[in-house]
């Protein structure tokens, strides 16, 4: 193929023994530990939604009492499906999370549609928001009466992801450091938010508490927007299982850091919310639009501009464990034929997936410069939800295709079987609720599996075309001094 040959980069006999496989060639090391591993899933999860946006389920179910019960019915949704990841990453330990699964159950095809959902509308379309909302709130106190201008939002958003993206580029340990240091300082903004707000309860500051379920709507169209809206505030629990091969003792520390951070997310999240009533009634909160910045604007006097920059920080943090997640994705999947040779190779002196790092930051830095990135946002949704569908359908047929398959932890099938029946109801009604941003990203999906059989499918390439292809990966191999991994036959599954 005309590749640059790992065997001829001198550095790579240099490398450490832990940093070579059993051949020689070079592979990623395993260096998450339990700890980061727990702060990566935290880092994700607790990102803006806790501090902007706990009024999605209160405004469809229009009472405290059942807003507290959907937050509660969504935590243990999301948790339940955290234990069936666990299942599938401890019983397949290979990184690619949802991608591996699907492949292995349902193959080539079914795998792609995963990864180009992942690849178009959910990655790089989060991270470009999440970089957007990171520049206001960083920027509201100098902004303070008035909008944030458009353009230093746009630059700092591109600022934000260029450096969080280059240190995942630069060093995994640096990236998961940086992880752990943001996780503790959300975790210490909501603390102050949970302080306060129980000082204020302690004072008597009650009422927003009596007759909680009064006038409560309960019909089945709020209960399921109200669980959609909550569904979203905890996702991201799934992406430690992109990261199975870096992990250290996966089989005990995967299932460990699930259980322990969804339990102190859910945990934090009924704690958050009971503060913010604490101080804020229910009206006040559904007309915020940011609940924890109206809550500092009459808790924290002189200092409430802290509350916007501690959100900023929080944001980052989802920014930075997405993409550390979202790589060893793309990397799995271009191992495979799903996306450029490329993207599946390594940096020789830093062990980490450049080029699937960059191929993040460019398509972030176009939707980022796009006019309306929410509209994207709202596709994003129905995408994760139609992966899921998929991934815990592939986990019910593994148990009658591979009834022999080791698997350390083992859930009854009827859960698997659940989750896909409700998310794919959820699928439904997104198609319902969003009928336009829907479509699209049907239409994307479609587009993306003409490019597989252009791509992926045609072997037989005329030589004038393949030695253009070899021109350009080789090329990029020395800019980015990138090579193969030891044996990219071994994320076949064929």
């Amino acid at each position: 193929m005309g590749l640059c040959k790992r065997k001829e980069t001198a550095e790579i006999t240099e490398k450490k023994p832990e940093e070579l496989d059993e051949n020689g060639g070079i592979k990623m090391k395993k260096q998450i530990s339990l700890f980061q591993g727990v702060a990566i899933i935290v880092g994700i999860i607790i990102g803006s939604g806790i501090f902007v946006s706990p009024v999605g389920i209160l405004q469809n179910v229009r009472s405290v009492g059942m807003a507290f019960v959907l937050w509660i019915v969504c935590g243990i949704y999301n948790a339940l499906g955290a234990v069936c990841y666990a299942e599938l990453g401890t019983s397949i330990p290979q990184s690619g999370g949802e991608y591996v699964y699907i492949r292995r159950a349902f193959g080539d095809m079914a795998s792609f549609v995963c990864l180009w959902i992942d690849f178009l509308l959910i990655c790089p379309v989060g991270i470009a928001a999440m970089g957007l909302m990171f520049s206001v709130y960083l920027l509201k106190p100098i902004y303070s009466d008035c909008d944030v201008s458009e353009t230093p939002t746009r630059l700092l958003a591109a600022l934000i992801s260029t450096l969080l993206i280059a240190v995942n580029c630069v060093n995994v340990k640096w990236a998961t450091k940086v992880q752990v240091v943001i996780t503790i300082s959300k975790l210490i903004a909501l603390a102050a938010v949970i302080i306060i707000g129980f000082y204020y309860i302690g004072k008597g500051e009650v009422e927003n508490f009596q007759n909680s379920f009064e006038d409560s709507d309960t019909s089945a169209g709020a209960i399921a927007l109200a669980f959609y809206s909550g569904f979203w505030a905890y996702s991201g629990w799934s992406y430690l299982n992109f990261l199975v091969d870096e992990l250290v003792n996966p089989v005990r520390n995967l299932p460990l850091a699930i259980f322990i951070s969804m339990t102190l997310v859910i945990i934090v999240y009924l704690l958050a919310n009971v503060a913010y009533l604490g101080v804020l009634s229910p009206l006040q909160m559904l007309s915020s639009p940011a609940v924890a910045v109206t809550f500092a604007d009459q808790t924290l006097g002189p200092v409430k501009w802290i509350m916007p920059i501690l959100i900023a920080i929080s944001v980052s943090g989802t920014m930075n464990g997405t993409a550390l997640g979202m790589s060893r994705l793309f990397f799995i999947g271009a191992g495979n034929g799903h996306l450029p040779q490329v993207v599946s190779m390594i940096n020789y002196k830093r062990l980490t997936p450049m080029p699937s790092l960059l191929i993040i930051l460019i398509l972030t830095l176009i939707f980022q410069n796009t006019g309306d990135i929410f509209y994207l946002i709202e596709m994003e949704g129905f995408g994760f939800a139609s992966i899921l569908v998929m991934t815990f359908a592939s986990q019910v047929y593994l148990r009658y295709k591979e009834p022999d398959l080791e698997r350390p932890i083992k859930v009854p099938i009827a859960l698997p079987a659940s989750l896909c029946f409700i998310s794919l109801a959820i699928v439904i009604l997104t198609f319902y609720q969003k009928p336009h941003e829907s479509f699209l990203a049907l239409g994307l999906v479609a587009g993306g599996t003409v490019l597989y059989c252009i791509g992926g499918k045609w072997k037989n390439k005329p030589k004038s075309i393949q030695d253009k292809i070899d021109w350009g990966t080789m090329f990029v191999q020395k800019m980015l001094l990138v090579v193969p991994p030891s044996k990219p036959e071994d994320l076949q599954f064929e």
